[in-house]
């Protein structure tokens, strides 16, 4: 034998281990890291779904949002996701209040002889009526 550990039949390849030699391996391709990116949400497809003056059909969504950027008036309704929708078939006003800072939907329904409408709900009092 030889320092180097080998015999006659191995041809002196492989060194000898003792207990102060470690064995180290090389890489054989360059680490890639991790991302923290990689990530996303799916579409909320959130916004103004009618504009004013066209018309619409009682359950209509008027408008998807989170929060209440927009407003409810007289005959729209409101989700609770926000979403607000058309409470009878009739125009749909968009109208900015300054005394309330605040942009409120209107559905102004259809008047024909045929159909009786009811009364709007509790927040014509607090509103001005859209013309």
């Amino acid at each position: 034998q030889s320092t180097w550990g080998g015999t006659a039949t191995t041809g002196g390849m492989f060194r000898a281990q003792s207990a102060f030699t470690s064995v180290c391996r090389f890489a054989s391709k360059l680490s890639g890291g991790s991302t923290k990116n990689g990530r996303d949400s799916n579409p909320k497809f959130l916004g103004v779904k009618v504009f004013g003056g066209q018309t619409v059909q009682a359950g209509a969504i008027l408008v998807r949002q989170r929060g209440t950027k927009f407003h409810p008036g007289n005959y729209v309704g409101i989700g609770r996701d926000h979403t607000l929708f058309a409470l009878a078939d009739g125009v749909v006003k968009y109208h900015w209040s300054k005394i309330h800072q605040r942009e409120y939907v209107f559905v102004q329904p259809i008047c024909d002889m045929e159909q009786v409408i009811l009364p709007p709900p509790r927040t014509e009092k607090l509103f001005k009526a859209v013309r």
